[in-house]
């Protein structure tokens, strides 16, 4: 296989989280061929209709590599430079699934067995695909999760916490405000105490930081507004009682707080040796729930041009992304 004819194939492929069936199948067939060659066993794994899973080991898998199928829209195709792929999905994740694919074949030619390649849905959403997957676990000690960390070994990812921030009014004719009940106002000052809470600092993750990522409300510019609410996402970096804590503190009685979402803030594993960065975004791992073995966080590519019309990933780190997969695997095979 070569990487970077695999990567582009892969990003031509649409796969927007609900779509992933089309990808699934183009690896099942690669794994497919991999398994016959090589006595390997693949598998499709069922999430729900037209979504699944797939997962392809050789012996009992000591050692699982694993990201993510989808992602976010909207779709564009591969391109590339002397220095890049481009197009949606290069750095996140289709540039990943081909790494791991290649390290895959690089092992079994040293003959190298007892790992696997799981591949699931829905990470840009939900973590459907992983969450499944912890209820299906096939024996494995160790996860190596694909995500762009630019090859570095991630010692920790922030976790979410979301909130969906709602406020009540009454409606008046915007010339009588003493007759109705701003419901904007009431939003605005519930925000204005939510971002005035002290939040956490780790040691290793940073600080714990807030988005406020929406917005909404009001009828007109002349009516007193009813009815407004905001979407709010921390990233946590331990413990989420305390901001739990705060925040229905801070809304109190001028709105309502409802937690959406919640994923923990996770320490990851090190090897010696091996450039090491911290991230800020969530991943799959803690879906997994360490049903399959204890997790590291590394791949090619930079988180900050993911989810851009800019997406990329290197052509530099992808061939060094299967040497340090082969790399991680021969080592964990023998802790």
């Amino acid at each position: 296989m070569d990487v970077f004819s695999l990567t582009r194939a892969l990003v031509d492929i649409e796969s927007i989280t609900g779509n992933e069936e089309p990808v699934g199948d183009y690896l099942l067939s690669l794994l497919g061929e991999m398994a016959r060659q090589h006595n390997g066993r693949v598998e499709s794994i069922e999430v729900e209709p037209h979504r699944f899973n797939v997962f392809c080991c050789f012996d009992t898998p000591i050692v699982t590599l694993s990201t993510h199928l989808d992602t976010v829209p909207p779709f564009f195709p591969s391109r590339e430079d002397e220095a890049n792929i481009w197009g949606r999905g290069a750095c996140d994740v289709k540039g990943i699934i081909a790494a791991m694919l290649c390290a895959a074949e690089g092992l079994l030619a040293d003959g190298i067995r007892n790992f696997g390649l799981l591949f699931v849905v829905g990470e840009e959403r939900n973590s459907a695909g992983a969450y499944h997957a912890a209820k299906t676990p096939r024996g494995s000690k160790f996860i190596i999760n694909g995500e762009p960390t630019e090859n570095r070994l991630a010692l920790g990812s922030k976790g979410a916490l979301r909130y969906e921030l709602k406020a009540s009014g009454r409606m008046a004719h915007s010339a009588y405000p003493e007759l109705g009940e701003s419901a904007i106002t009431k939003l605005l000052d519930a925000l204005q105490r939510i971002r005035a809470i002290a939040l956490p600092i780790d040691g290793i993750l940073g600080p714990c930081t807030l988005n406020i990522g929406q917005i909404q409300g009001g009828r007109a510019p002349n009516v007193v507004p009813d009815a407004a609410e905001a979407a709010l996402m921390f990233r946590l970096v331990g413990d989420p009682e305390p901001v739990r804590t705060a925040v229905t503190a801070a809304a109190g009685t001028l709105a309502e707080a409802k937690e959406i979402l919640c994923i923990p803030a996770i320490h990851l594993g090190s090897l010696e040796g091996f450039s090491t960065t911290v991230v800020a975004y969530t991943t799959d791992i803690p879906a997994f729930g360490g049903a399959w073995g204890k997790p590291f966080l590394l791949g090619p590519g930079t988180i900050h041009v993911a989810h851009t019309s800019e997406e990329r990933v290197p052509k530099a780190q992808l061939l060094e992304a299967v040497t340090i997969y082969k790399t991680m695997v021969k080592r964990l095979l023998t802790a």
